[in-house]
């Protein structure tokens, strides 16, 4: 069976600590796979407030999630906290990847990574709306 991969970045451009919740394990006792995605939304908020954005208010538009990748890589457990790192990439006219990477904190096991892909969306106009700016400028990468 062909695998999902998911290549990172070098260099994330935020890192946050969240704690596994008792809500976060599943049947089978550890994290469960619907928890991950809701994880990295939370880490995805806390991303973009250092940033002065909010998912209703990207620079202008609004972002919609259009997909998303998760790749497994060990089990975690309530109890343990994530350290998960945030970055961007793939700014294109109306979209970009925002890319995650989740570590245990205490022995710095990679967990998961995932990979949510945004477009921006003005809901007054009711269609896709241009990358803003601001949000280009924060997070493209200078070209050398």
């Amino acid at each position: 069976m062909a695998r999902v991969k998911l290549d990172l970045p070098q260099e994330f451009n935020f890192s946050t600590e969240i704690p596994v919740r008792v809500s976060d394990i599943n049947y089978g006792g550890h994290v469960g796979n619907d928890s991950i995605l809701s994880l990295v939304h939370e880490a995805r908020v806390r991303f973009l407030k250092e940033y002065g954005f909010t998912e209703a208010d990207v620079g202008g538009p609004r972002l919609i999630i259009s997909d998303a990748i998760i790749v497994y890589k060990s089990q975690s457990f309530y109890g343990d906290t994530f350290i998960i790192e945030v970055a961007v990439g793939d700014i294109s006219g109306h979209s970009c990847d925002i890319l995650y990477r989740i570590t245990q904190q205490t022995t710095g096991k990679e967990v998961a990574r995932a990979k949510t892909g945004i477009v921006f969306y003005d809901y007054e106009k009711g269609k896709v709306a241009d990358t803003p700016l601001r949000f280009k400028e924060t997070f493209s990468i200078p070209q050398s």
